[in-house]
């Protein structure tokens, strides 16, 4: 496989998805570690096993099922991608961006993103909900991003502005929908790191002096490749659990992530419900 995917790459793709389904969705939805159930809600649902799809790259990862589900919630119709491929399974930055390169020639216009995240910013608990309001893409500063490589004028230009990345409308409605169900939630920076190892206490200290509140090894490289095409994005991180930054704290650990799931995709739900109804 090339480094690089072409257009006729990613209309294969898209042609074979729309061949599997009557819907024709306007929304992306990409679930992350142990966030899975929140595709069950989905009604009159075409399943299809990314196996399936050319080029399409497979989830590895427990807690990722690895599958397209696509059909209606909130009257609204929706793609969801039940679980997501990491740069740590070994994928190119190319590979990681492929999802939604491919949602772009499906058509779709909003992708809401989620993400289990550990917790930098001392004020957050385990189950609280971030909305992201910014990134920090230590990845791509370290040169992994995935607009790398020939920039395909008829998806977006060159040099992409990541000023408000995450769509302010879609912002104000999860905070409201997060306040009327009483949600614990707070509004903050994720950053990208490649993992797949647990950070380090100094890692901890170093990332919240820059300005960090919460930390995860996906989001960022497909918030980057929405972007460029134009899509409103919103990102929502479920905190999995408290990094402190000292040598005698608990390690995290990838159950503990799976086990806050549980409290999250109820919550997650209520705020994706709410910012699909005012779509």
């Amino acid at each position: 496989m090339s480094h690089f995917f072409t257009m006729e790459d990613f209309q294969i793709a898209a042609d074979f998805i729309r061949k599997r389904t009557a819907h024709r969705p306007k929304v992306g939805m990409i679930l992350g570690s142990g966030l899975n159930g929140l595709a069950e809600a989905v009604e009159q649902a075409d399943i299809i096993p990314y196996a399936e799809i050319p080029n399409y790259p497979v989830s590895t990862v427990e807690g990722h099922v690895g599958r397209l589900v696509i059909g209606t919630l909130e009257g609204q119709e929706v793609l969801v991608m039940q679980g997501r491929a990491h740069f740590y399974e070994g994928y190119t930055m190319a590979q990681v961006g492929f999802p939604v390169r491919v949602m772009q020639v499906l058509g779709l216009e909003t992708l809401i993103v989620t993400n289990a995240a550990g917790g930098l910013n001392l004020s957050y608990r385990p189950g609280d909900v971030m909305i992201i309001g910014d990134h920090i893409n230590l990845l791509g500063m370290a040169g992994q991003n995935p607009l790398y490589g020939p920039n395909i004028d008829a998806l977006g230009p060159r040099f992409p502005s990541m000023n408000g990345a995450y769509d302010p409308a879609l912002r104000a409605i999860a905070r409201e929908a997060a306040l009327q169900a009483g949600i614990p939630h707070h509004e903050g920076v994720y950053i990208c790191l490649a993992g797949p190892s647990f950070e380090s206490p100094a890692d901890v200290r170093f990332l919240r002096l820059i300005g960090a509140d919460a930390v995860g090894m996906s989001t960022v490289p497909e918030v980057l490749v929405a972007r460029h095409g134009g899509m409103r994005v919103l990102g929502l991180s479920g905190i999995s659990n408290k990094l402190i930054g000292e040598e005698g704290a608990p390690p995290p650990n990838h159950e503990e992530v799976l086990e806050a799931g549980k409290i999250l995709v109820p919550r997650l739900e209520t705020i994706i419900r709410a910012v699909l109804r005012r779509l």
